[in-house]
């Protein structure tokens, strides 16, 4: 009797249990994501501007008024044609003086010519007299002297009529530089000045007009982070935006990564220039461009969703002995990391995956390239295409057998 009423106590004891529980334990559920097989495009992103490769600007060499302007903006210009012109009336003027001094300094040569003969003369007669010591020794010196200043005005004046000269060519050029002409076939992109504003040429060339060599061929020049500049190479496919064509992707090329650093808001940045062909004139100097450089591509290859690499798993209260309800297939994580170490392409890096809804195992793999979105599991034993894998969880109390009964 004895041993009948211990064991109705123990099964009342047990019932007891399982209609009371109060729900320790929790109840989670899961969502995940397939993984699938496919390509991953690893990009680096950065804001650029869009210009010609060639932009000559146009400036004046003389100072005056600005008379007439034959091009404005958006014209197409050849080489050599006149697009302005700057008042040459004060230079004219100088170019006719300039003459005038060359005629006078011409004629100081003749002048200094005609006495240089004719104190020639007078010192071959001095000599002849002196030889027959008809003279002094002091008038044949004179006679010397006079020829020696006579032969000194002449190289005087000659040298004269070679400044003269070279001022005359001045003029001329300084009257030729008031016409202000195209120095290569192009579009005028920006002008500068308005008939009647005066220029003054001092130690820096005022810029009149601003010429695009040829906007059929532009380029980009952006800026690279140091932390991304090392995957940029010359050669590499570009991608681009600009929000003036709205949902059109533009394509260019790297053409140039440039070794002198910048600074943007306390980051070391690196210039790197981008062919663009533009044969529709779409793109206009200026614009902003959205670029994404393409550092690599990998073609069907298995895609970890980023979000299952930062997927960690529920925390549970460990029974006595320290083992976690997961302990089955949970290793022991280092660190606290979430689902492993993902420090970038080649580093390990784990997902957890899921099995008739529940918690599966932890499968380490390492990490290719990334796109943001995606990683590449470049060598992932244990994982196929298909699998689920946890990316995040909810939880509620777990409901005892009383409350399911009862409510």
């Amino acid at each position: 009797m004895k041993k009948l009423f211990a064991t109705l106590i123990l099964l009342a004891a047990g019932a007891a249990w399982l209609l009371f529980s109060a729900g320790a334990e929790r109840e989670y559920t899961f969502r995940t994501a397939a993984l699938e097989t496919g390509d991953i495009v690893a990009k680096v992103t950065a804001t650029g501007r869009l210009g010609a490769v060639t932009v000559v600007e146009v400036g004046t060499q003389v100072s005056g008024t600005v008379k007439e302007i034959y091009a404005d903006f958006n014209d197409t210009v050849k080489k050599g044609q006149l697009i302005a012109l700057i008042d040459p009336d004060v230079l004219a003027a100088r170019l006719e003086e300039a003459r005038a001094n060359l005629a006078v300094a011409m004629a100081s040569v003749s002048r200094a010519k005609a006495n240089l003969a004719d104190s020639a003369r007078n010192l071959k007669r001095s000599k002849e007299l002196w030889s027959r010591n008809l003279i002094a020794r002091s008038e044949l010196d004179a006679a010397e002297t006079v020829h020696a200043v006579n032969g000194a005005s002449l190289q005087e004046a000659e040298a004269r009529v070679l400044q003269v000269r070279a001022s005359l060519n001045q003029a001329e050029a300084n009257l030729g530089y008031t016409r202000i002409v195209s120095p290569e076939d192009g579009v005028i992109i920006s002008r500068e000045v308005n008939v009647g504003q005066t220029v003054a040429a001092s130690l820096s060339t005022p810029t009149l007009f601003s010429i695009a060599k040829d906007l059929t061929d532009m380029q980009i020049e952006t800026s690279v982070d140091e932390a991304d500049i090392a995957g940029v190479k010359e050669g590499q496919e570009v991608e681009f935006t600009v929000d003036a064509h709205r949902g059109k992707v533009f394509r260019g090329r790297v053409r140039q990564v440039r070794i002198s650093p910048g600074r943007t808001d306390n980051v070391v940045t690196y210039p790197v220039i981008i062919s663009v062909a533009n044969p529709d004139l779409e793109l206009m100097p200026g614009m902003t461009a959205n670029v994404s450089i393409i550092t690599e591509r990998r073609e069907g290859v298995l895609k970890v969703p980023m979000a299952a690499l930062r997927f960690s798993p529920p925390q549970t209260d460990a029974p006595e002995n320290g083992a976690s309800p997961f302990a089955p297939s949970m290793p022991r994580r280092r660190g606290g990391g979430r689902g492993g170490v993902n420090g970038g392409s080649g580093a390990l890096s784990a997902v957890w995956t899921i099995k008739d809804g529940e918690l599966g195992e932890r499968v380490q793999f390492r990490a290719g390239i990334g796109d943001g979105a995606f990683v590449e599991a470049a060598a992932a034993k244990g994982l196929s295409e298909g699998d689920l894998l946890a990316i995040s969880y909810s939880e509620k109390p777990r409901v005892s057998l009383w409350r399911r009964i009862f409510q």
